[in-house]
């Protein structure tokens, strides 16, 4: 067996059902599960009708690079939301299926564990993915902590020159999750500066870009930054989206990678291996997301109005603000975040994430600790219900 299977840590999941073991929810209240990033809404039907129009399709084999129409439908998408000059669908971008998986498989890609010294920088809290991919490509992984007296903002001073030396991959998730801080042109500015002088690459995780509250302030992407920087080609960038959260189609497993056409040239001929080919009918159906706005704006409405109705019950000793963007809300909790969830299922019947779950100490702190993660993915009456029962619960506190 590959040994460094074994340095892999339970994922959150896994973490939850243990500390919910032998727990009895309260069986008076209907139970309420926002622990998992899983939208609820339904997917739109100009997705599912393009799917199974499609159907034909699967007595083909897929070529990994994608569809050329498919590739011409994510660049225009680029272009037209974060106004860039030109986007070659042909060497800078590819199809892949879903972010998560793309975001796995990159890392084994750029990875050189020839000295057995690679860093992978991650952010903390994080997708434990990015630790994932680092550990089984034989890279170290190491944390920048987003800490509230920062804004949630990464702070790279918090690694030393020589650190930042080793460094091969750094990843990137803007909006965060789970505090959905958005990175600034100054953020990107930094780390392009800090990619230039020693050499390693950026992977930004953009999976939760089209959920946000103001129509007026869509987040700044990592192609958008580095375009406005005149950064032609996005040197050592690559970006990862997906439909999942954007047109509600998680099960499509429909996302792409697009940037640096060097690195995607390197990773199109690990895929071509991995045998990460998008089926024909799901890349139809990628093509009329890609090319529709009207679904993506009314989900963001759907997702507007629950944070305008559930912010209000926030009340001290809570804690928790409107994020730049995503479908979270990133809650401070008055005790221990394991303890907060465990005792909250017990008596609410309301399942939330513990931060400290989604994070590693780091620093000498555990950025996610006494923090818990509430996906408002259900229906408004339900995740209004949830926020209600927190709040009683809180008040205990």
């Amino acid at each position: 067996m590959n040994p460094r299977l074994a340095r892999l840590q339970p994922y959150p999941f896994e973490k939850l059902r243990a500390l919910l073991a032998g727990i009895e929810p309260n069986r008076e209240l209907s139970p309420i599960n926002l622990s998992i990033g899983e939208p609820k809404h339904p997917t739109p039907a100009l997705v599912r009708d393009a799917l199974v129009a499609a159907l034909d399709g699967l007595a083909v084999y897929p070529a990994t690079a994608g569809l050329p129409a498919l590739r011409e439908a994510i660049a225009d998408w680029l272009k037209r939301r974060y106004a860039l000059a030109a986007v070659d669908a042909l060497t800078q971008v590819l199809p892949v299926n879903g972010s998560r998986e793309a975001l796995f498989a990159f890392a084994q890609t750029v990875i050189d564990d020839a000295a057995g010294d690679a860093l992978v920088v991650c952010p903390n809290p994080f997708y434990q993915i990015y630790e994932g991919a680092a550990l089984l490509a034989g890279a170290k992984p190491v944390f920048l902590n987003a800490q509230p007296d920062h804004g949630f903002r990464l702070d790279p001073g918090e690694l030393p020159d020589a650190a930042w030396r080793r460094v091969q991959l750094m990843y990137v998730c803007s909006p965060a999750n789970p505090t959905g801080t958005v990175c600034t042109l100054d953020d990107w500015r930094r780390l392009f500066e800090l990619s230039d002088r020693h050499g390693f690459v950026i992977a930004s995780d953009e999976c939760y870009s089209e959920i946000y509250c103001d129509e007026s302030r869509p987040p700044l992407g990592a192609l958008q930054a580095a375009h406005m920087l005149g950064r032609d080609g996005y040197p050592r960038l690559v970006v990862f989206s997906s439909l999942s959260k954007r047109s509600n189609s998680p099960g499509m497993r429909s996302g792409f990678v697009a940037g640096d056409a060097a690195l995607l040239k390197s990773f199109l001929l690990y895929r071509t291996y991995h045998g990460g080919a998008m089926s024909g009918a799901v890349q139809r159906a990628s093509i009329a997301a890609w090319r529709d706005e009207a679904h993506v704006r009314e989900n963001r409405r759907l997702y507007a109005e629950k944070f305008r109705a559930a912010l209000p019950l926030v009340r001290k000793p809570l804690e928790a603000g409107l994020p730049g963007g995503g479908f979270y809300l990133w809650l401070r909790t008055p005790i221990d975040d394991c303890e907060f969830a465990r005792e909250l299922q017990h008596q609410y019947n309301v399942l939330v994430l513990p931060g400290s779950y989604l994070a590693r100490d780091a620093h000498g702190a555990n950025p996610g600790r006494n923090y818990v993660r509430i996906a408002l993915v259900a229906p408004q009456a339900e995740c209004l219900e949830a926020m209600q029962r927190i709040e009683r619960f809180s008040r205990q506190l």
